[in-house]
């Protein structure tokens, strides 16, 4: 249960009721997430943005590393909630339930090659409080593996909205029964 009252759908701004009316229609309900970010209607509309931009376009990097690298993150940061919700878009991406336990068990476990392993690592690095650490060799190794700079800031971008993502979820209690 959420550490503070989250709005029903009614209780909605009519243009994030525009937005969570297909979604209602489609699943039945709100998420957690989403009725806690509907709370202040500049926090829902840059946040949806960036899942817009970030995850659900087409970019620079596959799906299924953008899923490994939420699912990696949501797990460093003891998000339960992002890693249950992650792992059902990943299904919906065509991951199969193998591929995402094997990236639950982190990525030394993975079936994936060294150049995705190396990425995956720098974005758990990427991920903590001491990421100032991390220093121009770091970033030019993964260019010597093949990883352009687009593809760099992207990885290091969704990092970035999992540790906020999991941030919102985590203070606030969501998928806490």
């Amino acid at each position: 249960m959420a550490h503070i009252k989250l709005p029903e759908f009614e209780q909605m701004s009519p243009s994030i009721q525009e937005k969570a009316r297909p979604i209602l229609e489609k699943t039945g309900s709100l998420g957690e997430i989403f009725k806690l970010i509907a709370i202040d209607e500049k926090v829902y509309f840059a946040t949806d943005y960036m899942v817009q931009k970030y995850l659900l376009d087409q970019t620079h990097l596959p799906y299924e590393i953008k899923e490994a690298i939420a699912l990696l993150i949501s797990k460093e940061n003891n998000c339960k909630m992002c890693v249950d919700v992650h792992k059902n878009i990943a299904k919906m991406l065509g991951l199969s339930e193998e591929k995402i336990e094997e990236i639950l068990k982190g990525v030394e476990s993975m079936n994936n090659d060294s150049k995705d392993k190396a990425l995956l690592n720098f974005c758990i690095r990427a991920s903590k409080k001491d990421n100032y650490k991390i220093s121009k060799e770091d970033i030019d190794a993964l260019k010597e593996m093949g990883w352009s700079d687009k593809e760099i800031v992207e990885a290091v971008a969704i990092t970035g909205y999992f540790n906020y993502i999991n941030t919102l979820s985590n203070v606030f209690g969501l998928g806490d029964g």
